[in-house]
């Protein structure tokens, strides 16, 4: 083996390590900011879907708890979606009002779709919040926007579906021209957040 080629394995070596160290280090630096970032994208998102809750409280999703949920959303067809976190929205004595609820798809056009919903204890859904979504611009992203979101606010329904022909019942949503892949997965997962409550509260 030539001199050469000892010496550019050793140059190459050299900067895979020294690349790797800088990322590593990066990551570290970034890591916390980032988590403190999200974690108050989630708090405003749970006071945007309960604004008369005081606080909230992180309801455990512990193995068996996470495991009845898991099982009642395969049995009703959600299998594209997730509870990523719930928590109980209290008022200013600790008396709890609902549920925040933070749900994620992997059914959207784009990729995961995020949100948080609000959830009344009568089984009301106050609205929803995004904290992910990457869908097409113009089409899907439409999503995220006061018209479509708005659609599931205020609404005590035992699960919406989406029409292409103008929403005329409570349960309807008007699907977003162009965006049925997007319209159908958002719905799907609000159906899948108010499986969940129904199964916190049984």
């Amino acid at each position: 083996m030539s001199s050469k080629i000892i010496r550019d394995a050793l140059a190459l070596t050299a900067i895979t390590l020294v690349s790797g160290l800088a990322l590593g280090a990066v990551y570290g630096i970034t890591k916390e900011p980032i988590a403190r970032q999200e974690e108050l994208a989630k708090q405003e998102a749970y006071q945007e879907v309960f604004p008369e809750a005081e606080q909230f409280q992180t309801v455990t999703l512990d193995e068996e708890l996470s495991g009845q949920i898991r099982s009642g959303l395969d049995e009703a067809g959600y299998t594209q979606d997730s509870i990523q976190e719930v928590t109980e929205a209290l008022d200013d004595e600790g008396q709890r009002l609902g549920y925040a609820i933070t749900v994620l798809t992997t059914a959207g056009y784009g990729g995961e779709i995020q949100f948080s919903m609000g959830v009344s204890l009568d089984g009301t859904v106050n609205g929803i919040s995004f904290l992910s979504i990457s869908e097409t611009a113009g089409l899907g992203m439409k999503a995220d926007t006061e018209e479509f979101r708005s659609q599931f606010a205020q609404k005590q329904v035992e699960a919406f579906t989406y029409t292409k022909n103008g929403a005329s019942e409570e349960d309807e949503i008007d699907a977003i021209s162009g965006a049925t892949i997007t319209t159908s997965a958002v719905t799907d997962a609000v159906n899948a957040g108010l499986c969940a409550f129904r199964i916190l509260e049984s």
